[in-house]
């Protein structure tokens, strides 16, 4: 069977991967390990389609290594083993590794040995976070890259470089098919690259419009480039419209993201939502939305929507309260600006002259915490709203 397009445009140096700039080119990390011929092993991650895998095997490519390919997931602990022999034989292998983040413990106390000996070089791949989702023993022996969104103009040269490679004969895409094909990709340059191959196959002349692309995709025409406005227009809508208890508003600019595959994005901001504007006049709201959080990135599209909403309408019409961002920002500002001294000695280790509140009727005793220059400043004024009264009550009650 024919190679994919996206196999066949594969950069065989790294001079050739398209976007990551920050990672790629003159003086950058990643061309000078290649250009001292020294690699280390390393995590790459960011989004799907950006060039992971590129720049893993353009690496290996140039520098001419022995190496093998490996998913966490699909490939046993006798492939690992096998490769482990493999790099006994010839005194060193890279081990390019997808998915990196499901890597189970067995494989993981294969794996550790022979990185901590040098045996193996490992560039693990994954669209995870690597900070909450690799096990801490192989992320402290990997050097962790993160590869950033491709931009409109990298999409644009990817497009330039199907047609120029020749390798779609006489295809052509016109001008506004471009922009269509940059709108849909969401920065996913496989999507892209298929995306292309599948209009070029799927009809009778080489010309690829916006109609053909849009019969293929059989979806409106939903999308927000990250580059543009559009994208946090939405995220921006969507916070608003929440703060502003307009449910219906809310549910609206959920669906939009949701539907234009911002799932993730869409999560991060009601994780910010609800402690930045609804915060301590419903305290309990929080951990539920982090469930329902948990629950949609587990389910994926199109389950994941369900207990967004249920959390998104909850949020709607919960009591609101900036009370914690105010508190947290003066404090903020105070370290900042402020020359508020040193820590009051008895605060410190061995705790000479502190007093242990626990020792005291009510588990309080009167006590000065802040250093001496800032000890009237107050950070935190309660809102009037239900739950804040009763932490009002409480504060009022200690200062007396």
């Amino acid at each position: 069977m024919d190679e994919l397009l996206s196999i066949k445009l594969r950069p065989q140096k790294l001079a050739d991967v398209i976007g990551q700039k920050h990672l790629i080119g003159e003086g950058k990390i990643l061309t000078n390990l290649v250009k001292n011929k020294k690699l280390f092993s390393m995590i790459l991650y960011g989004k799907p389609g950006i060039g992971k895998t590129s720049i893993a095997l353009a690496m290996v490519s140039e520098l001419g290594v022995k190496y093998r390919l490996l998913n966490a997931v699909i490939n046993n602990k006798k492939d690992f083993d096998t490769v482990v022999e493999e790099a006994k034989m010839y005194n060193g292998l890279v081990l390019i590794m997808d998915e990196i983040h499901r890597l189970n413990k067995d494989k993981q106390d294969l794996l550790l040995p022979v990185l901590e000996s040098g045996l193996i070089t490992l560039i693990g791949m994954t669209t995870a976070n690597p900070y909450h989702s690799i096990n801490p023993a192989i992320r402290s022996r990997c050097q962790l890259f993160e590869l950033k969104e491709l931009s409109e103009e990298d999409i644009e040269n990817a497009i330039d470089k199907v047609i120029k490679s020749k390798i779609l004969p006489d295809l052509k895409i016109d001008k506004e098919a471009k922009k269509y094909i940059i709108g849909i990709s969401k920065n996913d340059l496989r999507y892209v690259y298929n995306l292309i191959e599948v209009a070029y196959y799927g009809n009778d002349d080489k010309k690829i419009t916006v109609d053909k692309l849009v019969s293929i995709c059989n979806k409106p025409n939903i999308y927000h480039d990250k580059n543009q406005d559009g994208y946090y227009d939405m995220l921006s809508a969507l916070q608003k419209s929440i703060r502003g208890s307009d449910v219906h508003a809310s549910l609206y600019y959920l669906a939009k993201l949701l539907e234009g595959g911002e799932l993730e994005s869409a999560c991060r901001r009601l994780a910010v939502i609800v402690y930045e504007d609804i915060g301590l006049a419903n305290s309990s709201l929080g951990p539920k939305v982090m469930a329902s959080i948990d629950s949609a990135l587990m389910l994926g599209m199109p389950e994941a929507k369900i207990p967004l909403s249920v959390s998104v309408i909850e949020m709607a019409l919960s009591p609101k309260s900036n009370s914690a961002v105010m508190a947290i920002e003066k404090a903020t500002d105070a370290v900042n600006n402020i020359d508020a001294g040193d820590v009051p000695n008895y605060l410190k280790s061995p705790y000479i002259g502190y007093l242990y509140p626990h020792n005291y009727k009510n588990d309080y005793v009167k006590q000065q915490y802040l250093p001496d220059r800032i000890k009237n400043i107050k950070f935190y004024t309660p809102k009037d709203n239900k739950n804040e009264k009763i932490l009002k009550d409480i504060l009022d009650k200690l200062e007396k």
